[in-house]
């Protein structure tokens, strides 16, 4: 594992320096596809098992189905753990791409980043606003030095949701980010606490169903609402304490889109040949900014969710 870390290391090192060479290189201003849709908002409840999200009583989450497309069979890195499977979320690629395969803080010296770039630094390459609000202080893997315009991390292992409420609201409200990405972690930690299914996660599923609807107001009252692409996703499910490899209560997830152009109430799963991955996400962001994706990109834009393409 510390072959990979110092791997990692040496890499970043590399991206870093060639990343100040482009310093002062003009950028073209990216096109995006649809006009109407200006920002994108990525949401991970982290641990939400699918069945789990139909089960639960969440009426923020199903009037996002309604107004929206989805899949409650999409599916997340086949190792199934949060950090490694929020990487390929963000960075469109998988862990033997991206490097990162551990699942905590590590106590070095200095700190280490995916080997390739995340969606963050792809936006902010060509002027985006990006913000990253997370509960676990193990995504400070995404501040990177240059990614982030505003950044609002876990100090400690894990925080609330509310104190990830609190921050993206107040970001919302004052900055309006382009790329913004919001992780709440309480229904994976009462997962580890009392159970994949247990009653208490159900509760913990439900008050965070109240926090995503507090979050929209948020986006209504700054008039974002109706130009922002919101996903809500997850990065595993789990079973008895805990989560794991190839396991298919860890490795499906939920995968919601609602936004400008996009079918309403339609399942994806109407589509046979269709599947959608986690990597998928950093596809369709970067996709809907105009960022030109990467020939290493496993992750592909989801378009069948679009009334219609330009």
């Amino acid at each position: 594992m510390f072959s990979r870390v110092l791997l990692a290391v040496l890499l970043g090192w590399m991206f870093s320096t060639l990343g100040r060479a482009q310093v002062g290189v003009p950028v073209a201003a990216p096109h995006r596809p649809f006009p109407a849709i200006e920002r994108v908002c990525i949401i991970s409840i982290d641990g939400l098992r699918p069945d789990r999200a139909l089960i639960a009583d969440m009426p923020n989450l199903r009037a996002l189905l309604k107004s929206g497309t989805y899949t409650f069979w999409a599916r997340t890195t086949p190792n199934a753990i949060t950090l490694p499977s929020h990487v390929s979320m963000l960075t469109g690629v998988s862990p033997r791409q991206h490097g990162v395969e551990w699942n905590r803080d590590l106590p070095l010296s200095e700190p280490v980043y995916p080997l390739v770039p995340t969606i963050f630094e792809m936006a902010k390459r060509v002027g985006y606003s990006t913000a990253v609000v997370a509960g676990k202080s193990k995504f400070a893997i995404f501040d990177k030095p240059g990614a982030l315009s505003y950044v609002e991390i876990a100090k400690s292992a894990t925080s609330s949701n509310a104190d990830v409420l609190t921050a993206a609201v107040r970001l919302i409200e004052e900055h309006q980010p382009q790329l913004l990405f919001v992780h709440f972690p309480e229904v994976d930690n009462t997962g580890h606490a009392k159970g994949w299914g247990s009653p208490e996660q159900l509760a913990a599923i439900e008050r965070t169903d109240t926090q995503l609807g507090e979050l929209f107001a948020a986006m209504d009252r700054a008039g974002i609402r109706k130009s922002t692409f919101i996903i809500v996703t997850s990065d595993h499910g789990g079973s008895g304490l805990s989560h794991g490899p190839d396991d298919p209560r860890s490795r499906y997830i939920p995968w919601i889109a609602s936004g400008p152009g996009v079918r309403e109430h339609f399942d994806l799963t109407q589509m046979a040949n269709l599947e959608v991955n986690t990597e998928d996400t950093a596809a369709t962001a970067c996709y809907l900014l105009g960022l030109r994706l990467p020939p290493n990109f496993e992750g592909k834009p989801v378009l069948a969710a679009f009334e219609t393409l330009p």
